[in-house]
């Protein structure tokens, strides 16, 4: 019992790792294809 918060907090630590690299992937991965992305949507605005 005197090592339940320790692990508790431990698996929040972990998932806010977890969050933290998802966001930063997400974030890359917006700033490379960002540009590609913003054509697609004007070329549609553009056909309309």
């Amino acid at each position: 019992m005197l090592f339940a918060p320790k692990e508790k907090g431990q698996g929040l630590v972990e998932y806010a790792l977890i969050l933290v690299l998802v966001a930063i992937v997400v974030i890359a991965i917006l700033a490379i294809l960002g540009p590609t992305i913003g054509n697609v949507f004007s070329n549609a605005v553009n056909a309309l």
